[in-house]
């Protein structure tokens, strides 16, 4: 049966911004961004130690399809061919993470050499074709030995233990690397793998512990961030936190539905966003948890609370609400598309979002660091894909018109890739992965994004340059 394709605009209805702004300010940053557990492979070669979710895939029944990454998309042995697509697209920085046991075996200790030469192979690589390296120190892949030792993100220990592999990363790239991300989305790692026992490492702890692993993921920020600049120095370095803030958008222009929204968004992103940027955690969430607050010793919101160079944000859908409506409360628009993982499509969180981050933490610099769709009606002809960036961009561009202080975006995701729990059953790529044979194919939405990074502007659908 031939799948029906709507048109691809109606995904974006109603809009609550006035759409003018088509072209990106000067020196904008177009990129794509993937993680090294979802990419790599090779997940036991050249000294590298297991990690949680080599564990997790490898127990029966936690992964879709029983699938693992132990071979993903081979980008271990693959690398140059994924960065001269890179440059084929005309994309001038790449986000990628680091793999801790890939460097540090046991997650402390002796440095394995091997792993350090892949990834300054991989940087060598980019700049060599005009990439600037961006990498994420953690994407999620804690090292087995850690948790089985310390109990991972439940010891202060662990917290501690990444300011020693950020320092050994440091000492080996960061004369080639500037931009650095420590932690990527610590909610998922924290509320998922400790909380709700859906990641890696599949446990499900009690609030006071699941709070007390928040916090200690803050720490290993805390700990990576100073490692980096004392290793490097002050100026040498530009380091972000990266955040999914899975935010609440106002459901009309109204000044109460906006400002109804922006309180909304702040209960949901403050408990990251206030450390980090204002050296405390938020009050109103603070008493609400009672007893079951974390530990913060004397030191450790100093230590956090360091005020990074950017702000990293993870924007893929969101809810609504009015001050009109529903008793005041958030809903999903249930008239909106919805990706293969049931999230709904409000591209105006381009324009919201960094809008609301400005006057909220004011941070220097806003990079956003993950957007994209899980999709794969249409294969390589993916209409839909090409649909949503593009929707998402005219709000960013917006946002950016208006002043928000955005330098970069990287989608998410080059590439099709192991997508965590749901195995290869997600496809979020610009480039098609063939996963029996590996081949590698720029899709209709990679070809669009190309002409988007080459010219800074947006383009109608259709309007893609057609990649050799």
């Amino acid at each position: 049966m031939t799948t029906q394709l709507p048109a691809p605009t109606l995904h974006a209805d109603p809009r609550t911004v006035d759409l003018v702004a088509r072209e990106f300010p000067p020196g904008f940053q177009w990129g794509a961004a993937t993680s090294a557990f979802q990419i790599e492979g090779a997940w036991n070669e050249d000294g590298k130690g297991e990690s949680i979710w080599d564990r997790f895939c490898h127990t029966p029944d936690r992964i879709h399809g029983g699938h693992t990454g132990d071979v993903a998309c081979d980008h271990y042995h693959r690398w140059s061919e994924d960065v001269d697509l890179m440059a084929g697209m005309g994309l001038k920085a790449y986000r990628f993470s680091i793999s801790w046991p890939r460097v540090l075996a046991q997650g402390t200790g002796p440095v394995n050499e091997k792993g350090l030469d892949f990834y300054e192979r991989l940087v060598d690589g980019l700049l060599e074709r005009g990439i600037e390296p961006c990498p994420t120190l953690y994407h999620w892949d804690l090292p087995q030995a850690l948790e089985d030792r310390w109990g991972g993100w439940r010891s202060r220990d662990t917290a501690k233990a990444m300011g020693e592999f950020a320092q050994a990363v440091a000492r080996r790239l960061g004369s080639r690397v500037k931009k650095w991300m420590t932690i990527n989305e610590g909610a998922n790692a924290a509320d998922r793998g400790y909380g709700l026992g859906k990641f890696a490492p599949g446990l499900q702890l009690p609030r006071k512990d699941v709070l007390g692993t928040r916090h200690n993921v803050m720490l290993a920020h805390g700990h990576a961030s100073r490692a980096l600049r004392d290793t490097l120095g002050r100026d040498n370095v530009e380091i972000g936190f990266v955040h999914d803030p899975w935010p609440t958008l106002p459901a009309t222009r109204s000044v109460e539905d906006v400002e109804l929204a922006k309180k909304r968004f702040r209960r949901t992103a403050g408990w990251w966003h206030d450390p980090v940027w204002l050296g405390r955690y938020p009050e109103e969430e603070w008493n609400e948890f009672g007893c079951d607050v974390p530990d913060v010793l004397a030191g450790d919101m100093e230590l956090i609370g360091d005020r990074p160079d950017f702000m990293g944000l993870n924007l893929y859908s969101a809810q609504r609400v009015s001050a009109t409506r529903n008793e005041g409360e958030p809903w999903m628009r249930q008239e909106a598309m919805r990706t293969d993982f049931g999230w709904y499509v409000e591209p105006d969180i381009g324009y919201w979002i960094p809008m609301f981050c400005k006057e909220m933490w004011n941070p220097p610099a806003i990079y956003v660091t993950e957007n994209g769709c899980a999709w794969d009606v249409g294969g390589l002809d993916d209409v839909w894909r090409t649909a949503y960036h593009r929707e998402f961009l005219s709000s960013l561009a917006q946002a950016c018109a208006q002043g928000a202080p955005v330098k970069g975006y990287f989608a998410w995701s080059l590439m099709d890739n192991f997508e965590w729990a749901e195995g290869f059953s997600k496809r979020f790529g610009l480039v098609h992965v063939d996963f029996e044979s590996l081949e590698r194919t720029v899709k209709a939405s990679g070809n669009w994004y190309s002409r988007v990074a080459r010219e800074n502007r947006i383009f109608d659908m259709g309007q893609g340059q057609k990649l050799a």
